[in-house]
């Protein structure tokens, strides 16, 4: 099942600590158990209900917002040197795991994708944060996925938490029109 999701999230192998990488593989896992999706489901789900018919789908949001973030890494890295210290392997996991609560916040019922009574009372915000906490993940990570949407507004956020949270919302601006 780690395979799955490796093939699925390439950008995993990307982070160089071994525990940390394993932990990140176990979140998704564990979402994927308790929300009752299946790896085939992961390229169905749509990556928000905001944007009615959106075509696509969670996985490839999840990958282009981690892409989007080591990118913007690599420039201010570029730019700016030692002045911007960035912990790519938070920047990764946090990236990878910021949605990871939208398998809970999601559910199907008559032919289509709607908020689930888990997302009605949680967003996915705050049920990505509980599962990474279960895993015991660093607080940074658990820090930018609670924060990464309009939750984290008004608190003072990580400077992986800013790249990550712009990187979200330029994908999801985009696509919204």
């Amino acid at each position: 099942m780690e395979k799955k999701i490796e093939v699925l999230l390439p950008e995993i192998n990307l982070i160089q600590n071994d525990s940390l990488r394993q932990k990140t593989i176990e979140v998704w896992l564990e979402a994927l158990r308790q929300s009752g999706w299946n790896f085939d489901d992961l390229e169905k789900i749509p990556f928000t209900l905001l944007i009615p018919g959106t075509k696509i789908n969670l996985i490839d949001h999840v990958r282009a917002v981690t892409q989007c973030a080591l990118r913007l890494a690599d420039v201010l890295t570029n730019f700016y040197g030692q002045e911007v210290k960035i912990n790519r392997d938070i920047l990764l996991a946090g990236a990878i795991l910021h949605d990871v609560g939208k398998l809970l916040e999601i559910g199907f019922e008559g032919g289509k994708f709607v908020k689930s009574r888990s997302g009605e009372l949680l967003r996915h915000p705050f049920s990505g944060a509980a599962l990474a906490a279960r895993f015991d993940l660093p607080l940074e990570i658990i820090h930018i996925i609670a924060g990464h949407s309009k939750e984290g507004e008004s608190w003072k956020r990580t400077l992986e938490g800013i790249i990550i949270h712009h990187a979200d919302f330029v994908n999801f601006e985009v696509l919204k029109g």
